[in-house]
């Protein structure tokens, strides 16, 4: 996509705005952007450094939890919503080389998104993975997609990762959580990351003016006490609400605390 003249590019792509899931693939080193993608992103890290840290960060994250729930927690069922474009460590990998029986769903409402899906994110032989086009504001669409490939009775994490930003109104965005989580049994986890202006984050303020103004979709950060919010009635796991990077991180790891929330909740 780097030369998106010699592409074949699905008609709702804007090629000359720039896309959350095409800048955040630039951010980790990937080639499915654009010019106007690369620009902005190369304009956001210069106001926010960091910010590729946290994208690496990010992506770090979803492997540790993966591995630890697949393998220490028993869960095959995946439900990941708002995958972005496929890169490497993807959760159907992680999941299905812990549990080679692991059943992956990805959610995602952006062409691009689903093309290279649909193309590069095979299963194990045992497992399942599919691909659905829909968005996160409609969790009730989500749900009626998943079957038969997820079973509902059976637990399921629901893995949120970056996306909860993107709704910008905090009320439907606990209320999307709510949704999901209250049609997966008991024994079921929500996996969340969040920017926030919080642990060293307040440098990301002007860089998400700019972002809101020049890219889509718009974002939004939130505080500690919101993000917790979002895990009512369910159980936090140790190590709680922490930067993403310092998750149950490798013992020795030299990882920077970024300026992202991470934490996984069971459903009791």
């Amino acid at each position: 996509m780097t030369d998106p003249s010699t592409e074949s590019v699905p008609a709702r792509v804007r090629s000359d705005v720039a896309h959350n899931a095409r800048v955040w693939n630039y951010w980790l080193g990937g080639k499915d952007n654009y010019p106007v993608d690369r620009a902005v992103g190369d304009q956001v890290t210069g106001m926010y450094p960091s910010i590729g840290e946290v994208a690496r960060a990010d992506r770090a994250f979803l492997g540790r939890v993966v591995r630890h729930l697949a393998g220490d927690r028993g869960i095959t069922q995946f439900l990941d919503i708002g995958t972005g474009l496929p890169t490497f460590n993807n959760t159907h990998e992680i999941a299905q080389h812990t549990a080679p029986r692991s059943r992956v769903v990805y959610v995602d409402n952006d062409p691009i998104v689903l093309t290279h899906a649909r193309a590069l994110l095979t299963s194990s032989p045992e497992g399942a993975t599919e691909y659905i086009d829909a968005d996160a504001h409609h969790p009730e669409q989500i749900l009626r997609s998943v079957e038969p490939t997820l079973d509902l009775k059976q637990p399921v994490a629901v893995m949120m990762l970056g996306i909860l930003n993107f709704v910008l109104d905090t009320g439907e965005a606990q209320d999307i959580v709510r949704k999901l989580m209250d049609a997966v049994p008991s024994g079921s986890y929500l996996v969340l990351t969040h920017p926030t202006l919080e642990l060293g984050g307040e440098g990301n303020e002007a860089a998400m003016r700019f972002w809101n103004e020049n890219a889509t979709p718009p974002i939004t950060a939130r505080t500690r006490a919101e993000f917790v919010a979002f895990m009512d009635g369910l159980d936090i796991l140790e190590p709680g609400i922490v930067s993403c990077a310092r998750w149950r991180a490798e013992p020795g790891s030299q990882e920077t605390e970024v300026a992202q929330f991470g934490a996984v909740a069971r459903k009791p």
